[in-house]
């Protein structure tokens, strides 16, 4: 017998090696994990399959060092689904199963047994660490460390203390501060009295009863609703009816940290066991929760994208909310789409699954008039609760502050002055987004990519928003030393003007840069549903999974960002944005208006938005998408290519496309082309672009295609990869 081993490397291939000794052949399964020489070291592999021969002579083959599992950590189903994802995306077989395992079990641990935990003693609780700190910074950091941790954390969560942890824990350990105890991750809550909702609506219901009735059977819905029409309370329902049923329900989310109300909701209105399965887990409640998901215990897994892969025991429906949302689509590495992936894994465990959103990609829009999914629609907000008017200001024609303009001030007063919350969105966090010189034109740029340094006044840095680089603030210019001064705005400035503007009014800024610290989003949040914060400012962060009833006046401060993008989906996404934004506004019993700064507001893209609403956008979009042959009408893969030298990328591209011309399969090569910013974090990126008309021979190109391209003398200059359905272009 010889076992078909996928490992942890960038090779498209499987391992053959023989058994481990005395091993019965009964426990080799699929699935299981194999501890295997690789070269000098030793590697956690996963068994894909077994053969009865193998290419390499009996004398080259190695053999397995010792089976780590009794029961597949992929079970048959979820085992397929990882495969196919690995041929459709041409990605290496071993990253991608290596994907849908948890950190600790890549590295061997087991996957049924507790770890040892670290907890506070009796004595160590009433030990003040802010007594200690001066004398022992590095104990009294452990202390609050763990003082934060009521239940206990894995030992090895303490390596994010830094320094010599283990020496630290040594010293607690000796004092009796602190003591061991076998870790089954995060404390569990029982199950909680679930907290009813509010009635539904007729149509709410409708969907509830299309969704309920399909459970058992693959179903494909598209739940179209208006921003505050209750696509959640549809989900609630659904999700109970299937653990009525025994199943569970998997929910993907966009973005988990950004979406604490949601997590409330369901463990609120459910009182089900529930398991969270996203990357800012410590990778022992990562296990743990990925344990509740396979024996069953979580009934609902709530999650991001990788959440696509959880070992799900008796899934009965998925729920993709925000459906439309980019961070569906993986950008590095194994590029992944986990809405598409959710909709492929509930037609092979006979399961419906319900993409939600109030701006639906234009993809699923067509799959519905292609009659693949069947739309369900919730046009209403529930009770009184109506869709603000969007009004537009033309800055052309009105003096703006900083970029707030006098007609979105004088209506933040009035709204303010009734006792109610003013939110203001632009989707570029810092400062200013240039440091320009009046005097020769000199701006602030990255020295490794072809973009400008963002100021940051708080932290007095200059950053590069593509590569992370920073650099010092300079007091003059560089070129000829006359003053320099910010141009533009970003949510900083913006946060500094409404201080001077509104001096008695407390501001809540929520972007990337103000909630780092753990925490901080959900004391920021509070805040506002508190009332003690009556004005916010954000970026993208605030316009996905929150609700803010006492926002009665949105305020868009620059919607032209995504006018003149040259992205295929550039202009589908600003709508989405626009839309989503304005939702947060009169979602109780107020009535809100939306502000819509614009320089252009009689740009074509807008008067359509506003003029006919999403679903006219939607339709003149698809039909410019099909007059131009983009996607959902045609089918793309993008080869991209970066190296450290100009010429590399493009000539390792070139060399692609006469591969791939060779095939002479019914596709459009486009390019090689260099990317729109050609040097990103100092290398250079060009890109190849294949399009066809159907899947078939786009696939049956990729494969010989992508094979070859690896032994191409070019492609050791470059690092390169294969992203098959896109969600950028450039």
């Amino acid at each position: 017998m010889v076992l078909k081993i996928a490992l942890n490397a960038p090779l498209r291939r499987l391992f053959d090696y023989l058994p481990p000794h005395d091993c019965p052949p009964d426990r080799l399964r699929p699935g299981i994990r194999i501890l295997v020489p690789f070269g000098s070291r030793r590697r956690v592999g996963i068994l894909v399959e077994t053969a009865t021969a193998s290419e390499l002579p009996a004398n080259r083959l190695r053999r397995a060092l010792s089976i780590i599992d009794d029961d597949p950590v992929l079970d048959e189903d979820l085992l397929e689904l990882l495969c196919w994802a690995s041929r459709y995306y041409q990605h290496p077989i071993g990253e991608v199963l290596t994907a849908a395992l948890p950190t600790a079990l890549r590295k061997g641990r087991p996957s049924a047994e507790p770890a040892a935990g670290i907890r506070l003693t009796a004595l160590g609780s009433g030990i003040d660490s802010d007594a200690i700190s001066s004398r022992s910074p590095a104990q009294s950091r452990m202390l609050k460390f763990l003082r934060e941790r009521e239940g206990g954390c894995e030992a090895t969560d303490l390596a994010a203390l830094g320094g010599s942890w283990r020496d630290t824990l040594k010293r607690l350990r000796n004092k009796n501060w602190i003591e061991d105890f076998e870790w089954e991750g995060a404390p569990r809550q029982a199950p909680a009295i679930a907290i009813p909702g509010p009635q539904l609506t007729a149509a709410q219901h409708e969907a509830v009863r299309s969704i309920t009735g399909s459970l058992g059977q693959f179903s494909p819905y598209l739940l179209f609703g208006v921003t505050g029409s209750g696509k959640t309370e549809v989900y609630l329902e659904a999700a109970r009816a299937a653990a009525a049923r025994g199943g569970q329900t998997l929910v993907l989310v966009p973005e988990i940290g950004l979406t604490p109300q949601l997590v409330d909701r369901f463990r609120q209105r459910l009182g089900l066991p529930m398991a969270l399965l996203h990357s800012g887990l410590p990778d022992s409640q990562r296990l743990a929760a990925w344990r509740d998901t396979r024996s069953g215990a979580a009934a609902v897994i709530l999650g991001t994208r990788s959440a696509i892969f959880a070992p799900l025991s008796n899934l009965a429906l998925i729920v993709v909310d925000e459906e439309h949302d980019a961070s569906f689509k993986q950008q590095d590495g194994f590029r992944y789409s986990a809405r598409d992936l959710a909709v492929l894994r509930g037609r092979r465990s006979n399961a419906p699954v319900v993409l939600g959103s109030a701006t639906p990609s234009l993809e699923s829009i067509y799959n519905v008039r292609e009659g693949r999914y069947t739309q369900l629609e919730l046009p209403h907000r529930p009770g009184s609760a109506v869709a603000p008017p969007i009004r537009t200001v033309d800055l052309k024609h009105h003096a703006a502050t900083n970029g707030l303009s006098t007609p979105l001030v004088f209506a933040m007063k009035q709204h303010l002055d009734r006792g109610n919350q003013v939110l203001l969105y632009l989707n570029r966090r810092g400062y200013a987004p240039a440091l320009f010189c009046g005097g020769c034109g000199w701006i602030a740029a990255c020295r490794r990519c072809d973009a400008h340094m963002t100021l940051h006044r708080e932290a007095s840095q200059l950053r590069c928003h593509h590569c992370g680089a920073t650099a010092a603030v300079a007091a003059t210019c560089p070129e000829c030393a006359a003053d320099l001064h910010p141009v533009g705005e970003g949510t900083q400035r913006i946060e500094e003007t409404l201080a001077r503007l509104f001096p008695d009014e407390p501001v809540v800024r929520i972007d990337r840069d103000s909630v780092q610290r753990r925490g901080a989003l959900e004391e920021r949040l509070e805040a506002v549903h508190s009332g003690a914060a009556r004005i916010l400012v954000g970026t993208q962060m605030l316009t996905k999974g929150h609700d803010f009833p006492n926002v009665t006046l949105v305020g868009i401060v620059n919607a032209d960002q995504g006018l003149f993008g040259t992205d295929l989906r550039a202009s589908e996404r600003l709508a989405q944005t626009i839309l989503q934004v304005a939702g947060r506004a009169g979602r109780a019993d107020k009535p809100g208006e939306v502000l819509l700064q614009s320089q252009y507001p009689d740009h074509p893209l807008l008067q359509r938005l506003l003029t006919t609403g999403y679903r006219g956008f939607a339709e003149a979009a698809l039909s410019e998408r099909e007059a131009a042959a983009w996607p959902p009408f045609t089918y793309l893969a993008l080869l991209r290519a970066e190296a450290s030298a100009m010429e590399a990328p493009l000539n390792f591209l070139r060399a692609a496309r006469a591969k791939a011309e060779h095939f002479a399969l019914p596709v459009t090569l486009l390019g090689p082309a260099p990317a729109p910013m050609q040097r990103r974090a100092g290398r250079f990126r060009a890109q190849l672009l294949v399009q066809a008309d159907t899947r078939g021979p786009l696939q049956s190109l990729l494969r010989p295609w992508v094979e070859q391209l690896a032994e191409l003398p070019a492609a050791k200059k470059v690092r390169w990869a294969v992203d098959v359905d896109p969600g950028e272009l450039f």
